[in-house]
């Protein structure tokens, strides 16, 4: 039985990369061989060389929200920061909140644009706490007639992981902690594997007769959060809302039946893809997915992962390993960690083949 010690390892701190490289496929590329059971060190640049004319690569596009607020409680002026997950059925706000003290239902907080130049106007934002929910979530009713959208755009700041330690995302974020192809609004972190593509680097792809696809996972609190249970059968996965067309399903599916490879860019698409395939093939899917992929679970739609590196004890490293394999994944790390490559969403990456 798998036990979570399982994936775990150390990782100096000097290696968690808390900005990114000047240019997003300047990052370097560690390349996993299955079949060979052999580790390359390769550029992100490099891509192309690896996967074949009638290959598809699979990205996810959703759109990471400026879900990040601050602000101060009405009553007191002490400090509140919250984050934003998604709205209810009625339009009010799903809250993480956290402050000194405990909250009031009916208590408010007042949040002010953290980046003033994306601010239209002087105005602030007035959230009234409604009621708690289930693990630690809040519902608030947001004073405004504009869409969360609108009022994120206004008043939040990108949502990076707390393992940066940067207490607020710069104005070059927004940008990079975004992929180019950026669609669908509705993550609250980013699909990181995507960080690394460019246009020039998808031209290349197209030129070499490989296909690109779009499915979209909107990324949710879960991913912030580790896994709780020592043995991974007890462990209840988080749910998140994904879809994939079914034109698109079936362009990947004949990529499939003609014995050519799908390349899923980052965790997010795997799980969209695998869910859509739950019954063998890939199919037309919407809805939530709660797909817990871990050693022993097949894999019906992907043959090929480019992925960043994950924390330790995650679902996301028990995901990669169950497709390269437990101890494969775990030389790559240590490889990675004795060349000192960069860790977690804005660091470098690894190509499963």
């Amino acid at each position: 039985m798998d036990q979570l010690s399982d994936y775990d390892y150390e990782l100096p701190a000097e290696l968690i990369a808390s900005h990114p490289l000047p240019q997003r496929d300047a990052s370097r590329l560690l390349v996993v061989d299955r079949e060979r059971q052999r580790l390359e060190h390769r550029s992100i640049a490099d891509l192309p060389e690896f996967l074949q004319p009638g290959d598809s690569l699979v990205v996810n596009d959703t759109r990471v929200l400026p879900a990040r607020l601050i602000g101060q409680r009405t009553a007191t002026g002490g400090r509140w920061e919250g984050l934003f997950l998604n709205t209810t059925t009625d339009g009010d706000w799903r809250l993480m909140g956290q402050t000194r003290g405990r909250l009031q239902i009916g208590e408010t907080v007042t949040v002010n644009p953290i980046h003033p130049d994306r601010a239209t106007d002087d105005a602030q934002l007035v959230l009234t706490l409604m009621e708690r929910a289930d693990d630690g979530v809040q519902i608030w009713h947001a004073e405004s007639d504009e869409s969360a959208i609108t009022l994120l755009n206004r008043f939040g700041t990108m949502p990076l992981p707390p393992y940066m330690q940067r207490k607020t995302a710069d104005s070059s974020d927004f940008e990079r902690y975004q992929t180019v192809y950026a669609q669908h609004a509705g993550s609250v972190a980013a699909p990181t594997a995507g960080l690394h593509l460019t246009d020039e680097l998808r031209q290349r792809c197209q030129q070499a007769k490989i296909g690109w696809e779009q499915v979209t996972l909107h990324v949710g609190i879960g991913t912030f959060r580790p896994i709780k249970t020592e043995r991974l059968d007890e462990h209840v996965m988080h749910r998140e809302w994904c879809a994939i067309d079914e034109a698109t399903a079936k362009r990947l599916q004949a990529v499939r039946d003609a014995n050519k490879r799908v390349a899923a860019v980052g965790t997010t698409s795997v799980r969209t893809l695998e869910t859509a395939a739950a019954n063998g093939t890939i199919q037309a899917f919407e809805g939530e997915t709660d797909l817990f992929l871990r050693p022993g679970s097949e894999f019906h739609a992907v043959d090929i992962l480019l992925t960043n590196f994950h924390l330790p004890r995650s679902s996301l490293l028990v995901l990669v390993s169950a497709l390269a394999g437990r101890e494969l994944i775990r030389e790559a790390y240590k490889e990675a960690i004795r060349e000192r490559y960069r860790f977690f969403s804005y660091g470098d990456a690894m190509l499963i083949l």
